[in-house]
């Protein structure tokens, strides 16, 4: 284990005291995944942060402060290569001799592919590396790619070939499985603090499954309302909570949409009497402004990444909640 140093105390009487290897140098990549490692080492020490809230995780240059931290790192947890392409070279420059766990590639972890063109069509292809689950389908299933030619010819792709969308930390039973995953990574590497970090994440399980049903509950009176969201980031948590978004401005993270595109899911609002339009503090407000005009949609405002949110172990949590309030806000 890198920079790992021996703390030993010599007694009065000359006897070396035993010495104890330092707690493992931990990195992760956005403030949710960060904060479920933070769950997992509380008590034990304190991982460093490398994507800063308020940055998109989608395009990112490394600060010196946090390639260093990438450097010094034993362990390092990401999402993935979907979800954040550049932080590949860094991670094989600084972080070589690490332990790189890539979240969305884990067993268990339920993944949904992107959703294309200016609408969204039901389907049901969850996938959880060879099982689906569909808790909260109801008739509500994911949506299915939209090959109907709609945006004139010119797909706004920037999912550099990848099949799933990354944005799955907005399943909190993908969060729940992270968590088992960030404690027996972390044991292995620190077998000494093994007994707390599987505690911590048992406790962190419990919370989220209780934090799960009081969404639900929350949410029960806006199911079946229409609502567009800035950009397609929302799949993972509609479909865990049977929602659905009616569309989104952008369809990527990295490109702006093109003006036919605003102008046919402008339509799509008036036609489909769209009630709420989803902003995003990461994004220009501006286009928000633009598709809605004309119309009786309210904007509103998600945060899908916990921007305005004290990174920590709570930071989780919280944004889950803020998501669920900022939909029943807007479309209660």
């Amino acid at each position: 284990m890198k920079n790992s140093l021996l703390l030993g105390a010599v007694s009065v009487l000359g006897l070396a005291g035993a010495a104890n290897a330092e707690v493992p140098s931990v990195a992760a990549d956005i403030p949710p995944v960060h904060s479920l490692v933070a769950i997992v080492m509380d008590g034990v020490g304190t991982p460093d942060l490398l994507v800063q809230p308020g940055a998109s995780p989608h395009g990112y240059s490394l600060r010196p402060s946090e390639a260093e931290a990438l450097d010094r790192a034993d362990v390092v947890f990401w999402v993935g290569e979907a979800l954040e392409p550049w932080l590949e070279g860094p991670l094989a420059a600084l972080a070589s001799d690490a332990i790189t766990v890539e979240l969305m590639e884990s067993e268990g972890t339920t993944e949904l592919p992107f959703r294309e063109g200016v609408t969204f069509e039901k389907h049901s292809h969850a996938h959880d590396h060879g099982e689906a689950h569909d808790d909260h389908d109801e008739g509500e299933d994911h949506a299915e790619d939209d090959h109907d030619g709609h945006d004139d010819g010119h797909a706004e792709h920037d999912h550099d070939g990848h099949g799933h969308d990354p944005h799955a930390w907005l399943d909190p039973e993908n969060a729940r499985v992270w968590l088992d995953l960030i404690a027996a990574t972390l044991s292995e590497v620190d077998p000494e603090n093994a007994a707390t970090y599987r505690a911590n994440a048992d406790a962190g399980r419990a919370q989220l499954e209780d934090m799960i049903g009081r969404i639900e509950a929350d949410l029960d009176p806006i199911r079946g309302k229409n609502f567009v969201v800035f950009h397609d980031a929302y799949q993972y948590f509609e479909t865990r909570f049977g929602l659905a978004a009616t569309g989104s401005i952008k369809l990527g993270d990295a490109t702006d949409p093109s003006p036919a595109r605003i102008e046919e899911i402008h339509q799509k609002i008036k036609d489909l009497s769209v009630e709420c339009v989803f902003s995003e503090p990461q994004f220009n407000p501006g286009l928000v402004k633009t598709v809605f005009r004309g119309t009786d949609a309210k904007i509103g405002v998600i945060d899908p990444l916990g921007a305005d949110l004290t990174p920590g172990p709570d930071l989780y949590p919280d944004l889950m909640v803020n998501v669920a309030a900022s939909l029943k806000d807007c479309l209660d």
